[in-house]
């Protein structure tokens, strides 16, 4: 019988803004396992959640710079 290695994920602390539009849980889904991040708390999840989540900030940024410069457009 094979001994089972350590794989501790690395894990980081983040924490999302609870804003007026903004108050609901954030779901983050990754090969099968889920999270779902509560906003205006500090929480600890795995590092690869924590790209998901910036990666998503920096999609939203170049959807509403996209959307400006094109609101007027037509």
């Amino acid at each position: 019988m094979a001994a089972k290695k350590n794989t501790a994920e690395k894990t980081v602390k983040i924490r999302l803004p609870k804003e007026r539009r903004e108050q609901e849980d954030v779901f983050v889904g990754i090969n099968g396992r889920t999270w779902l991040i509560k906003r205006g708390i500090e929480v600890e999840v795995p590092v690869c959640v924590a790209e998901v989540l910036e990666n998503r900030e920096a999609m939203l940024e170049k959807i509403m710079a996209f959307e400006d410069s094109n609101a007027f457009s037509a």
